[in-house]
């Protein structure tokens, strides 16, 4: 069988740009993605299962068993079919070789950072430009090869990282632009034109590192604008960042009450920016500046964190860096005002307004 517009994914962000697509410029003939029992082995933030699409728009789903493609069905499957065109939203692997040459004018993804590519490649950029105070984002969509994010550019639009932004609201910004250059693209690929490709980029080659949800630890001995900068680069949909709690008497007994996360909304749109990304950097290349805390002993002392609980944080505020605070050590509660934490920062406080745990916190107790 023969598919002219296929849509790989794996998320809600895949779903969002399935419909606009749909409804707004062409059919989609076919849409890839993952079986649920890939996310036992994947973590996949903001996952949803597709398989719903073909009775709600009559689309055929293939469930892949493996993410990076290399299952026998889906090997079977692409070789006993015919492609045209591939877009890829909401996709964190490499598309293998074989599926590449199976596609006759290619499959098309996004991937973005502050400069231009090489520049930025790699895992999680959107996550990473907000974590390293960026405010600002390119979004390629470029063609995929073998290789990570490769310079190979069809269009690109640039949005804004205002100081208000969280990685949610950056995502709904990302498919909005998302969205304008599949419009672009389908345009030309509708019109029997041949796809124009941009190669030459005159910029340096950098990286992103791959982030785990370990990574989201947060450091009570940066600055406030660093700690503020993890906290809405990994908020939800992602796993979030974290502490721990240590009470005055060593430890809290769990509470009742607790500030609990949000929910991602289920229709709308995100996911973070990526292109056919790898899961190491290659050796030549510069890294770009890593924002990973590198903890203190005193936050790593075992001691303190057998007495302590995990407390995650998914909304949080610069508070104050003008006021005297240096009774309080880094990390300490100052005050609680409406259940938002008011906590000393080396350089100020910050206003933590939405967290989760399972320990009772007062004033005085200690984040680690």
């Amino acid at each position: 069988m023969h598919y002219r517009v296929v849509v790989f994914g794996v998320k809600d962000t895949s779903e969002n740009i399935i419909r606009f697509i749909t409804k707004e410029i062409c059919p989609v003939d076919l849409v890839i993605t993952v079986a649920p029992s890939v996310t036992k082995k994947n973590q996949i933030s903001g996952y949803k299962g597709l398989s719903f699409l073909t009775e709600r728009y009559g689309i055929p789903v293939h469930e892949a068993d493996s993410y990076y493609l290399t299952d026998d069905k889906t090997r079977a499957f692409i070789g006993a079919n015919t492609f045209d065109i591939g877009i890829v939203m909401g996709w964190q692997r490499l598309i293998p070789g074989y599926v590449l040459d199976a596609f006759r004018c290619g499959i098309y993804g996004f991937h973005g950072n502050a400069g231009y590519l090489p520049f930025g490649r790699g895992r999680s950029p959107l996550n990473w430009s907000m974590i390293l105070g960026d405010t600002r984002f390119n979004l390629n969509l470029f063609r995929y090869d073998e290789k990570a994010d490769s310079p190979n550019v069809f269009a690109t639009e640039m949005f804004q990282i205002s100081p208000h932004d969280d990685i949610r609201t950056a995502q709904y910004k990302n498919v909005i632009c998302s969205r304008n250059l599949i419009r672009k693209l389908l345009a030309v690929y509708l019109s029997g034109a041949e796809i124009p490709i941009r190669r030459e980029s005159l910029d340096f080659d950098s990286w992103y590192d791959k982030r785990t949800p370990a990574d989201g630890r947060i450091d009570w001995h940066a600055r406030t604008r660093d700690i503020y900068n993890l906290i809405r680069g990994v908020t939800a949909p992602f796993p979030g960042a974290f502490c721990y709690v240590a009470g005055k008497e060593g430890g809290n007994a769990p509470a009742d009450a607790k500030c609990a996360a949000p929910e991602a909304a289920e229709d709308t749109a995100g996911g973070t920016a990526s292109g056919n990304t790898t899961e190491t950097a290659g050796d030549t290349s510069a890294a770009v500046p890593s924002a990973k805390p590198v903890l203190p002993a005193s936050n790593a002392n075992t001691d303190v964190l057998a007495g302590a609980q995990k407390v995650t944080i998914w909304e949080a505020h610069p508070f104050d860096e003008m006021m005297d605070f240096s009774a309080y050590q880094p990390g300490e509660i100052i005050d609680i005002f409406d259940g938002r934490l008011i906590v000393r920062t080396v350089d100020g406080s910050l206003r933590i307004d939405r967290y989760e745990t399972d320990a009772e916190i007062h004033p005085g107790d200690l984040l680690l």
